[in-house]
């Protein structure tokens, strides 16, 4: 090969690695700053498009229903013995010593529900102080036991906001001495089948209520009538029943009907068995479940004072007060 041909086979050469690396150099430039982690995704929910992260899909996927789950920290707690061990450090609560004779009983002796009447607190609350751990059954006073009971002097009431997106409660109460609410517990619930006729697109509405006083609790073989048919209750509502009241604001549907229970029962080979699966998932008929354990609990604490429950379809749309109003 002569020189220039030489030279011009080089020249060809060198251009085509210069253009090559040019194009690899292009197609690697990125086209966006924002970190891969962060590409949103489009979810379909009912016509409407929502972007999240990639990590929230993955969490919604999870779920039925396709809510919306903000990236706020979500507080969480457990105090609820702090309520019931004796001596307690929790401004709420005080432990009296059981007299017979009291100078507020006039007549006879004091027996557990005249404390619990005095006190405006459960006889559920002062059996599980009184027997250090979750009996509510087991009800024996003697002369000089101690028990904790929910301060008189002290205008408490309750407040639960329940996640619909998360099948979460919170649960706090309110004083006038106390700046702000305090969490007491939080809970895994159950919620209503899923409804894409309703506005919060399930059976269970959204809003504020009340709490009602014509609760229930039930035993096997307790009989009443369900939607006109008699039928044993712990079936349908577990142990403990507690209605909505009335419309405090901005609620989807009307308080009757709706309500907190516990997990429904069901005969297995001739043994009442408790569905404590249902927690957790869309498969009421519109109220609130919690396992028996939980509503038995929060069942002995709210049934003697005010309580307000808020139900949302995600936690930063709370409004509870002192917080968040």
């Amino acid at each position: 090969m002569t020189l220039p041909k030489l030279l011009a086979f080089l020249c060809i050469i060198l251009f085509g690695a210069i253009g090559i690396a040019a194009i690899f150099k292009s197609s690697s430039t990125p086209v966006s700053t924002r970190p891969s982690n962060q590409i949103p995704l489009e979810i379909d929910l009912d016509q409407n498009i929502q972007v999240i992260t990639p990590a929230l899909a993955v969490a919604q996927q999870s779920r039925s229903p396709d809510f919306s789950l903000s990236t706020l920290e979500l507080p969480e707690a457990n105090r609820i013995e702090e309520l019931f061990v004796k001596d307690s450090k929790l401004p709420i609560v005080e432990t009296i010593t059981y007299k017979s004779r009291v100078n507020w009983q006039k007549g006879r002796p004091a027996w557990l529900s005249d404390y619990a009447a005095h006190f405006e607190t459960s006889r559920h609350f002062i059996a599980r102080s009184l027997n250090g751990k979750p009996d509510y059954l087991k009800q024996d006073l003697a002369e000089g036991e101690r028990f904790n009971v929910l301060c008189k002097d002290k205008n408490i009431q309750f407040y639960l906001i329940v996640d619909t997106s998360r099948c979460k409660m919170w649960f706090y109460y309110l004083a006038d001495d106390e700046k702000k609410p305090v969490l007491i517990k939080t809970y895994p619930v159950g919620l209503g089948r899923l409804d894409s006729s309703s506005s919060s697109g399930l059976l269970t509405p959204l809003g504020k209520y009340s709490l009602g006083d014509r609760i229930a609790t039930y035993k096997p073989k307790s009989m009443g009538i369900y939607q006109g048919k008699k039928t044993e209750m712990i079936t349908v509502f577990g142990t403990r029943w507690i209605p909505f009241e009335q419309e405090i604001g901005h609620t989807t549907a009307p308080a009757k009907g709706f309500g907190i229970h516990g997990t429904p029962w069901e005969y297995q080979s001739g043994l009442a068995v408790d569905q404590i699966d249902s927690v957790g998932k869309y498969q009421s008929d519109g109220c609130i479940r919690l396992t028996t354990p939980d509503m038995e609990e929060l069942f002995s604490i709210i049934v003697t004072k005010p309580t307000t429950i808020e139900i949302v379809r995600d936690f930063s749309e709370a409004t509870l007060p002192g917080i968040l109003d």
